[in-house]
């Protein structure tokens, strides 16, 4: 055999054993991909979870109006579909993640060689994964891994990318990835992240918003334009240059938007603490949890309220939202709290007001009420959680502390004693506001406090308050329905007595002198708030009449059967007042008040629908009559300033209230389209003015309404009229105008005090 034989039988040789080992490491790849295929080295994702991939979706709250109010979520993520993302932004993710994403099945292997010769030569060429393998990756978390689990891992993200082209569109497959990333600030996916950073929805955000939040999505804390507004920049800039250099924009665009702001400044965080309508907001977490736990998906589970991605849509009309919550800020910040202030201003003791005078009785009772409000607060609560003894902790609540406290001019920095702060609060008026379309039942408004973030109890469906004068209308009711009377119908204005079970008797006081011993119509009783006509009518018709009334009208609230509920003794809801009085303005039927119309899932099939719950009360000919005599509160009795200082001169029925020493404040104001509550009050009953010209409802509640109204009436947008309310279709035979009913009846009735709404 020759030499040159030989050699070429060595060539032949290696050549076979390349060949050989190149098929076998084919084989040996096929079969190692065969075996992840095949879940030989741990479980893949399923096709039904390529289909319908989990992930912890936010529950949107909607307004009436499609405005998104908040949302409920263990990560604030929000879906939306390739149509609502801008091509900015979609631009500016293939140019700086992805280039050739429109050219591979899922795995790049341009990119994969490049990272390859990256490793070999010692230089870094860019990642090497593809949009797809990130989303495989956003989809299917890693976890915690070794490093050999997460070679494995690797691979495995492979095979799902492949899958995933295989099974979506690329346009699905962006708006996926899009959808699963994290960019920071509590933000999971573009619509919260859009939301989050820039107040906008993703289809609305411009070159150097979407190049910015491309961006993020690498290093969201690193790139936070927040937290590093310079890094961020800088990396903002570098998706501009990519998109410049593969021609999304040119030269002249890429120079001049580079030097623009980040443009973050409506940046807010997504909070349940913050934004629009956020005590109505927890109100519904809490129905909504219930609601979660009767209703069931396909496979058996109950919904989660904070992952399943529901879709509520509310009552809510954001505008009218907003303009309650001005109105409120308005009075309380401008008007109420420093007239307030200014009243306690030099007084020992002051905020507190007991019935008694004696000085060492006063003390004591201050002291409990400060010790009570100390051993509710959050403060205390973690202290005794750690096990601090009860001296030590009375030592740092009187010890200057750094703290953040509401006032009506923002959060406030400063230094104090916790107690007081305490004292700080005591001395802040409260509030509660529910607004309902009367014939619907929706709620378009609900204020249930000053601030959310600072004060977590509701004055709307939690609170119950004594509600004074406001619960008189109900015995009004009783007396029109149950005999002839009319409104002017007349009663002699003196004092009256009702028999207690125990043979005392029980004579209530007016607080003004007007008109005694003469015949005062009902209409003007009801007006002035005149208490001995209240106890004349209580002693007509009994207090258990009035109270079966009122469980008509949708009231729960406990009520004892007894004379002095015919002057609000009871306390009640704002939420059942307004409920109960709607029913005026709506012929006599009651409406249990709306807050959702239907609830949704994640992919908008129809879960729940919500229609109002009626119950015919009374006849409209009675709720007419009531209309009719809560007209005269405010054309000549205690919410006369509606009409005198606030201009309004369109019909509007009403009722002032005004508690026991001017703790409560209430006014409840009625137009054929709206009713609506409200209360202001302190924390504590001992709290409050000392003279009932400040104190009343009609100063303290009813600015509220008048300045919630004038700008519901004046957007037009809203479609709230100036109309009077409508007559019941049966023709009746009664005269209203009073002066007339006098000439009639050789009577007459006049007069008012704006003061006289007094318990």
């Amino acid at each position: 055999m020759t030499k040159e034989t030989v050699k070429k039988k060595k060539i032949l040789n290696y050549l076979v054993k390349f060949w050989l080992i190149l098929l076998t490491l084919f084989l040996l790849v096929v079969l190692f991909f065969y075996g992840i295929i095949h879940e030989w080295f741990g479980p893949m994702p399923t096709f039904e979870e390529l289909e319908n991939p989990k992930s912890n979706l936010a529950t949107e709250i909607y307004s009436s109006d499609g405005v998104i109010l908040g949302t409920f979520f263990i990560e604030n993520r929000s879906n939306v579909d390739y149509r609502d993302i801008s091509p900015d932004l979609i631009n500016a993710l293939m140019a700086i993640e992805d280039i050739r994403f429109q050219d591979h099945s899922g795995v790049d292997m341009r990119a994969l060689f490049r990272v390859f010769y990256g490793v070999v030569s010692g230089s870094r060429k860019g990642g090497g994964s593809t949009l797809t393998q990130q989303l495989a990756k956003n989809l299917f978390p890693r976890g915690n891994l070794n490093t050999p689990e997460l070679v494995m891992r690797k691979f495995k993200e492979w095979v799902t990318a492949i899958k995933l082209e295989r099974y979506y569109s690329k346009e699905e497959i962006i708006a996926m990835y899009l959808n699963t990333v994290f960019y920071g600030h509590n933000a999971y996916g573009i619509k919260s992240a859009a939301k989050t950073f820039f107040g906008k929805t993703p289809d609305s955000l411009n070159l150097q918003e979407s190049a910015l939040m491309a961006g993020v999505v690498n290093k969201p804390t690193a790139f936070s334009p927040i937290r590093n507004p310079e890094q961020s920049v800088e990396r903002r800039n570098l998706v501009l240059w990519q998109m410049n250099k593969y021609d999304y924009i040119d030269e002249d665009v890429y120079d001049s938007v580079k030097e623009l702001p980040l443009g973050v400044s409506k940046y807010s965080m997504l909070d349940h603490n913050q934004g629009l309508a956020t005590y109505f907001r927890e109100y519904l977490r809490r129905e909504m949890k219930q609601w979660c736990s009767a209703h069931y998906k396909a496979n058996g589970d109950p919904y989660n309220l904070y992952t399943d991605g529901l879709k509520i849509y509310t009552t809510i009309n954001s505008t009218m939202q907003q303009y309650a919550e001005e109105a409120v800020r308005e009075h309380l910040a401008l008007d109420l709290q420093p007239s307030f202030y200014k009243h306690w201003d030099g007084y020992t003791n002051a905020p507190f007001v007991f019935d008694f005078d004696d000085e060492e009785e006063i003390e004591p009772a201050i002291e409990k009420i400060m010790y009570q409000a100390m051993k509710r607060s959050e403060r205390y609560r973690r202290l005794r959680n750690a096990g601090v003894d009860k001296d030590s902790i009375d030592i740092s609540f009187n010890t200057l502390t750094e703290m953040r406290i509401f006032t009506w001019n923002g959060s406030v920095d400063t230094v104090m004693t916790p107690m007081d702060s305490i004292l700080h609060y005591k001395y802040l008026l409260r509030t509660g506001l529910m607004s309902m379309e009367t014939h619907t039942g929706y709620v378009r408004a609900y204020v249930g406090g000053n601030d959310y973030r600072y004060f977590k109890y509701d004055h709307v469906t939690q609170g119950r308050r004594q509600v004074g004068s406001t619960f008189k209308p109900f015995l009004y009711t009783l007396a029109m329905q149950e005999t002839e009377y009319s409104p002017c119908y007349k009663v002699s204005n003196i004092s009256y007595s009702a028999e207690l079970d125990d043979g005392t008797f029980w004579t209530p006081r007016n607080s003004s002198d007007e008109r005694i011993g003469e015949e005062v119509t009902l209409k003007w009783a009801l007006a002035n708030s005149n208490n001995w006509i209240s106890a004349y009518l209580i002693k007509r018709f009994s207090p258990l009449s009035v109270v079966n009334m009122v469980r008509n009208l949708g009231v729960e609230s406990p009520i004892p059967a007894v004379p002095a509920i015919a002057l609000g003794t009871p306390d009640l809801s704002l939420y059942e007042m307004v409920g109960a009085m709607n029913t005026f303005a709506n012929k006599g039927v009651y409406i249990k008040p709306v807050f959702v119309t239907k609830i949704e899932d994640k992919n908008g099939n129809v879960l729940d629908r919500f229609v109002p719950e009626k119950t015919e009360a009374m006849d409209n000919i009675t709720a007419y009559k009531m209309i009719e005599l809560m007209k005269g509160v405010v054309e000549s009795g205690t919410g006369i300033r509606l009409r005198y200082k606030y201009g309004f001169t369109n019909p509007v029925a009403g009722k002032t209230g005004t508690t026991q020493n001017q703790s409560d404040g209430w006014f409840m104001g009625i137009i054929p389209e709206l009713t609506t509550g409200i209360w202001v009050g302190n924390e504590d009953r001992s709290v409050h003015f000392r003279t009932i010209t400040l104190g009343q409802g009609a100063n303290m509640a009813l600015p509220i309404w008048a300045i919630y109204m004038k700008k519901v009436y004046a957007d037009p947008s809203l479609g709230i009229g100036k109309g009077d309310f409508e007559k019941p279709l049966k023709d009746i035979s009664i005269e209203f105008d009073c002066e007339k009913y006098d000439k009639q009846n050789q009577g007459e009735g006049e007069g008012f005090t704006e003061e006289g709404d007094e318990f």
